[in-house]
């Protein structure tokens, strides 16, 4: 079996949302590159410094802005 990592910001999106701002608004609020937003915009993990940058911009914690769950897939073989 392998495992797959998934992180989901959905909670980031609605935060965006409430607070009346896009993406490219968050982006450059926290300095944060194209690369690492296209990033957060597939599910995948971004490092530890955006987070932190984003959780400074809207103090909240981590956990009000991403959430993680390893999956399990079937064999490699199969």
């Amino acid at each position: 079996m392998r495992a797959i990592s998934v992180f989901k910001y959905t909670k980031l999106w609605v935060m965006l949302a409430e607070n009346e701002m896009n993406k490219t608004e968050l982006r450059k609020a926290i300095n944060m590159g194209p690369a690492t937003l296209a990033k957060m915009s597939k599910g995948q993990p971004v490092s530890m410094i955006v987070l932190a940058r984003v959780c400074d911009l809207f103090e909240c914690n981590i956990g009000d802005v991403v959430d993680y769950k390893l999956d399990q897939l079937e064999d490699e073989d199969e």
